[in-house]
């Protein structure tokens, strides 16, 4: 396989792994005003995603950092171009990585409400603008002859990408919804799977809607493919929810994600900016990859950690793989 094919599709695979472990951390912080009845509730909320969410954020930080060195003209056109919606996304994660890390470090409640909206705010803006951005990466953006965006932010809030970023926002909702309904017991639980049925048939509207208007413009058979396989674990993940089946259902839809986030790759391939304006300016696997030289170096340090990092996570997960409860958050503060 031709080395730019290759590290096209670990860029896809290291953004798979980003939006399916840091969009349920997202879902989980944007369910606090629908779940959280008191402190305990929100305590217990924060403490399913406590252990593992800042080694789940890395991954965007990994695949930033393999987008700069494989395709750097990438890498350079899309921060220039996106650095508005790219730095709020910022803003948001360190706003939610402080309100984690403050929330209880004083008793006071008013203390507290202020870094829990901190978090919900810093969990639904970049589920919101990831989304954007990318429908905006597959439907393209005006681009000069250098590949420099000649566009502004509000040429990014178009219709069919605030759709792409609601359906973003209502899939890492309904995934960390059902991920709480994993890690909780009793009244909670319970909540949370109900919350997760509801949620769960707006999403599979919105998400229909998004993926056909993308296969329709933008799409390739490989594109609808994935968004076939996207849509039937999205509808067999809300089936299995309203079963009880919460580890089925969390996998199926970490597996709409992973499909969705693919199918978004594939119809973008072998572009990896088209330029809506003139497709001459657009920037390809060829003329925005780095050297063969620098590629083949990146693959063989990519043979070697990216399995030790894989490891490493799934070791996290055992190791926090119980459920949180009321009990322990009470037994904690006494």
């Amino acid at each position: 396989m031709d080395l730019t094919v290759l590290w096209f599709w670990i860029v896809a695979f290291l953004f798979v792994g980003y939006f399916v472990l840091d969009g349920f951390d997202f879902g989980v912080g944007m369910s606090l005003p629908f779940l959280g009845r008191d402190d305990v509730d929100r305590r217990v909320l924060i403490n399913t995603i406590g252990p593992i969410w800042d080694l789940n954020e890395t991954w965007v930080i990994v695949a930033g950092a393999a987008l700069f060195a494989a395709f750097p003209e990438w890498y350079a056109t899309l921060f220039s171009g996106f650095y508005l919606a790219l730095l709020l996304i910022l803003l948001a994660l360190i706003a939610r990585g402080v309100s984690f890390e403050y929330r209880h470090q004083r008793p006071e409640s008013q203390w507290k409400q202020w870094f829990d909206r901190m978090i919900i705010v810093g969990s639904a803006v970049p589920a919101l603008l990831w989304g954007v951005a990318f429908a905006n990466i597959v439907q393209g953006v005006p681009l000069d002859a250098d590949h420099n965006f000649t566009g502004s932010l509000i040429d990014l809030l178009n219709p069919y990408a605030l759709l792409g970023g609601l359906t973003t926002l209502l899939l890492f909702f309904t995934h960390g919804v059902v991920f709480v309904s994993l890690k909780t017991e009793g009244d909670l639980r319970e909540r949370a799977r109900r919350l997760a049925a509801r949620a769960g048939v707006i999403t599979i509207v919105v998400a229909a809607a998004f993926l056909v208007w993308t296969g329709l413009a933008y799409g390739s058979l490989w594109f609808w493919i994935l968004a076939a396989v996207a849509a039937v674990a999205l509808i067999a993940g809300w089936l299995a929810n309203a079963r009880g089946a919460e580890g089925v259902a969390f996998t199926l839809l970490a597996v709409t994600v992973a499909a969705a986030v693919f199918a978004l790759f594939a119809s973008l391939f072998p572009d990896v900016m088209p330029a809506s304006n003139d497709p001459a300016n657009s920037l390809t696997i060829a003329n925005a990859s780095s050297s063969t030289y620098t590629l083949t170096v990146m693959s063989w340090v990519a043979l070697v950690f990216l399995p030790l990092v894989l490891a490493y996570q799934g070791w996290t997960y055992w190791v926090f793989r119980k459920r949180v409860t009321r009990a322990s958050i009470e037994a904690a503060v006494h």
